[in-house]
């Protein structure tokens, strides 16, 4: 079995921590690794870590790359690429094609697909679940993981079972049910045969192979070509969802109900589910002060913050924003980042602190005619060998030694010292040692976007962007 991760999408239902640049899968909710790489984690009680893929997009692929790292050195390359987003109904054509070509897979091998931003436990009840999974999918059914409700949700869609599928404890989906209303949402939970919609399936190629054929013959006709064309076509596939695709018309749709602790971590209203409440039902991340406060959310990153008289708040802070809503508001943040979408502000898009293949940088400083950052760059990275026809830069090393390439002549600057980089002039930083090296970067001229940068050679590949 081959276990593939979706990790493409943007979702900023969890802004401002989430956002277009970073989004939620990347992010680190509760503990020191990622949603992304702890989905990594939990898969590899269910197949090795050599089976493992992630299918994300080039604009997420270093982040990948980096999570996929703290997991394995081994996992780095264990990435599919979407040229363009298209839906999972796409995604999951890409993943199938990939494997039958790259991997030399047999049309009966079974494939597991799941999200990456997802909150799963007990990890062992998870593994058996997915086992007894691909036993069905061996004997032909697409299985679906239906979780047992434990509440009228309104965020989620539902599967309805009906008898006994083929595989053993797996039932067929008699209907598949969208996103209800409240009064609907406590009829499904009353009924006892309605499971919420987890986005993972468990299916053989060769099953998925010919429901494609059936229900979806645009995406299976471009699957007839090589996977360098198909991915060179991806942008003309249509645009739709597994469910919509295939999963709502297929006769071989089974659902296997399965009852463990289990969040999409779909909006802060949420957080409770993973990270577990104190005495009075409070949940606080960071430096939080909490005085006769009650069922509040208080999230932080690096000020103490002081919460007195509180009841039934969410309240969310970052370097640049600051989001505060009343408890059962949380999916009304979707509104605010269409506002900021419309008015053009990089709060939706980008952190104050934004992560590179080659380390980060932080933006300590900003007016008109000038920046100042601070940037870490990792042991052997290098930037790209670029210039700037719009700004100079004055670089103070604080930590580390960097090797400066300017004009054609390299040099190495050490702590404590300082190098100037005037407009129009090619140059390009390295790390040649074996600590990150820190530095302050003072950028000043008559723009200092970060698309004001001509790359000339780049060892990661990147564009101007």
């Amino acid at each position: 079995m081959k276990a593939v991760i979706l990790a493409g999408g943007s979702g900023t239902r969890l802004w401002p921590v989430s956002r277009y640049g970073l989004p939620k899968q990347f992010i680190k909710l509760n503990g020191g690794k990622s949603l992304l790489a702890q989905t990594v984690e939990r898969l590899a009680a269910v197949v090795p870590l050599r089976d493992i893929f992630v299918i994300t997009n080039e604009d997420y692929r270093f982040h990948v790359q980096e999570d996929l790292r703290s997991v394995s050195l081994a996992m780095e390359n264990n990435v599919i690429l979407e040229p363009v987003g298209r839906n999972t109904a796409p995604a999951i054509a890409l993943v199938m094609k990939y494997c039958l070509e790259k991997l030399k897979c047999p049309k009966d091998e079974v494939i597991f697909i799941c999200p990456s931003d997802h909150i799963i436990e007990p990890v062992e009840k998870f593994a058996g679940y997915a086992r007894q999974a691909e036993a069905a999918a061996k004997a032909g059914s697409i299985v679906t993981f239906g979780i047992k409700p434990s509440r009228p949700e309104t965020g989620y869609g539902y599967i309805k079972k009906g008898g006994k599928a083929r595989g053993g404890g797996v039932f067929k989906v008699e209907k598949f049910a969208e996103k209800p209303d409240l009064k609907t949402a406590g009829k499904y939970l009353k009924a006892g045969d309605y499971y919420w919609n987890s986005g993972m399936f468990s299916f053989s190629i060769a099953t998925m192979l010919s429901e494609f054929k059936a229900y979806a013959p645009e995406i299976s006709r471009k699957m007839g070509a090589t996977l360098a064309k198909m991915t060179a076509d991806f942008k003309n596939m249509p645009s739709i969802s597994i469910d919509y695709a295939v999963m709502e018309k297929s006769k071989k749709a089974a659902v296997l109900p399965i009852d463990i602790l289990w969040s999409d971590v779909g909006s802060w209203d949420s957080l409770p589910e993973v990270i577990k409440p104190d005495a009075e039902g409070n949940v606080k991340v960071g430096d939080v002060l909490a005085l006769d406060t009650e069922r509040t959310i208080v999230m932080g990153e690096k000020r103490l913050i002081a919460a007195i008289g509180l009841k039934d708040l969410i309240i969310v802070d970052t370097v640049d924003a600051l989001l505060i809503a009343r408890r059962g508001e949380a999916q009304r943040v979707k509104e605010v980042v269409d506002m900021l979408k419309e008015r053009k502000r990089k709060e939706v898009v980008e952190h104050l602190t934004t992560y590179r293949p080659w380390g980060h940088f932080v933006v300590l400083e900003e007016g008109p005619r000038y920046k100042i950052k601070r940037i870490v760059l990792k042991p052997g990275q290098k930037v790209s060998h670029q210039l700037h026809y719009h700004r100079s830069e004055h670089w103070i090393i604080v930590k580390g030694t960097a090797r400066v390439t300017l004009g054609g002549k390299t040099k190495l600057v050490h702590e404590n010292e300082s190098t100037y980089v005037p407009k129009s002039t090619e140059h390009r930083l390295e790390n040649p040692g074996r600590v990150p090296l820190e530095m302050i970067e003072v950028q000043n001229g008559e723009y200092v976007g970060e698309d004001d940068i001509v790359r000339l050679n780049d060892i990661y590949g990147r564009k101007n962007k």
